[in-house]
């Protein structure tokens, strides 16, 4: 490979970095999940695990990225010490990040296609059962959304990658707050607004706090180093743990105002705010059906949504590209292109799992899709923020001392002293009690 990309601007990295947090995590997975968990109830403990966990974790991988100048295929390797054992983890970052496109290239066809039937105004007998069901427009809307995805990827960093986040990004908060504006003037908003906002304390359980904190790894996409890259894309003249508050708050304030228009509409038009994965499609799709001039509303609503999910699936393609790259030397339109046609092909498992594919990992009515979601969100993201915590923050890893003196190099916010018992053992003790919680009570079956 030649020397190392860079991004052109400080904008660049937050927007990009902000981009592979937000997605289908925000707009698709978090409304649903705070439907089922209990609206505010979920919201506060989420919010407590993204401060709590998510902030430092994410701190911990710009830190090693930027200190490795390298993907994380080689970065464990680079930065551990004399003899140490920890270059497992960049097989498993590379297998985490492909396992998430396995479904999340397909949910976002999902979304592409729902933008298309709502452009077009076709939207009679559009449902989401009937939607997964279809091998045809499943096949097809996968194709189109892996090959969009390489083609850009296939120019270089600045003018490719760089260029696209910003544009989508900056018109995505525009439109979202749009729709929430709208939304919060339904008739009936008021009572989605409580549901959504006000918590519940008798409804925080043990389940409750295993989905929070793996939604909080899902959305800021941590764990398997897809944020470590663009730590090795930066420069040194801004500390990270500010860069790491800037993303989060960008990715906290897009999965808020989602449901700021999903929930007061649920509620205005006596819709189930707990329909699961199908809210974002049968609900959404009903409400504008019922709204005057709701064909160009829906029709913003799934283009905001594209720009979300493809901001994310640019991001982590862009590190199966950089590891798949550094390993074998090929140049970036060689490698998207064979990245593509791979991902496409392993997709396919859950683009055709409802219709040709059947498997069943799990409970009853799990398919292709809840296997891939369990492998990445159950197990790669938080058990990989496990491992960053415990390489980061103590000597037999990278230590601490060097963690600190890169996440702090530059003006800005940063690691403090007093951070440290926070860090180095409240984190990874968290995390692991409540994995092993979540592994127990599992739904196997």
């Amino acid at each position: 490979m030649n020397e190392r990309e860079r991004l052109g601007s400080r904008l660049g990295f937050i927007m990009l970095s902000a981009g592979c947090a937000i997605g289908c995590g925000n707009v698709w997975k978090f409304p649903w999940m705070c439907g089922q968990f209990g609206g505010g109830s979920f919201m506060l403990v989420y919010l407590l695990c993204l401060l709590l966990l998510g902030l430092p974790v994410l701190v911990m991988e710009f830190a090693a990225g930027r200190a490795a100048q390298t993907s994380p295929i080689h970065l464990f390797q680079k930065l551990q010490r004399p003899g140490g054992k920890w270059s497992f983890m960049g097989v498993i970052s590379l297998v985490g990040n492909v396992a998430l496109m396995a479904f999340y290239c397909v949910v976002t066809g999902w979304i592409i296609y729902y933008f298309y039937r709502f452009l077009t105004g076709a939207t009679d007998a559009l449902g989401f059962v009937p939607m997964i069901t279809n091998p045809g427009v499943n096949v097809v809307f996968l194709l189109v959304t892996v090959v969009l995805a390489f083609v850009i990827l296939s120019f270089d960093l600045q003018s490719g990658l760089e260029r696209v986040s910003k544009v989508m990004m900056t018109l995505l908060l525009v439109l979202m707050v749009v729709l929430a504006i709208h939304s919060t003037r339904l008739p009936g908003a008021k009572e989605g607004l409580a549901f959504y906002l006000v918590p519940d304390f008798s409804k925080i359980d043990g389940e409750v706090v295993v989905g929070a904190m793996n939604q909080a790894f899902f959305t800021l996409s941590i764990g398997m180093g897809s944020m470590a890259i663009f730590g090795s894309y930066i420069g040194k003249e801004r500390s990270l743990m500010g860069e790491a508050v800037n993303v989060i708050v960008l990715d906290t304030a897009v999965a808020i105002i989602a449901g700021l228009i999903m929930f007061p509409a649920c509620f205005s038009y006596g819709l189930e705010v707990n329909a699961g994965p199908s809210l974002l499609f049968d609900t959404m799709a009903s409400v504008f059906n019922h709204m005057a001039g709701g064909r160009w509303w829906g029709t913003l609503f799934f283009l905001f949504m594209v720009f979300a999910a493809m901001s994310t699936v640019l991001a982590v393609c862009e590190n199966i590209l950089a590891m798949i790259r550094e390993l074998t030397g090929w140049s970036r339109p060689k490698g998207a292109v064979l990245c593509g046609v791979g991902i496409f092909l392993l997709a396919l498992t859950t683009a055709l799992g409802y219709s040709v594919f059947h498997f069943q990992p799990f409970a009853e009515g799990t398919a292709w899709l809840d296997f891939w979601d369990f492998i990445v969100s159950t197990n790669v993201l938080p058990l990989g923020s496990l491992v960053f915590a415990l390489f980061c923050c103590n000597r037999f890893g990278w230590g601490w001392d060097s963690f600190i003196e890169e996440a702090n190099a530059g003006v800005g916010m940063k690691v403090r002293p007093w951070m440290k018992p926070l860090f180095r053992y409240f984190v990874p003790a968290a995390i692991l009690f409540i994995y092993v919680y979540g592994i127990v009570n599992f739904a196997w079956k």
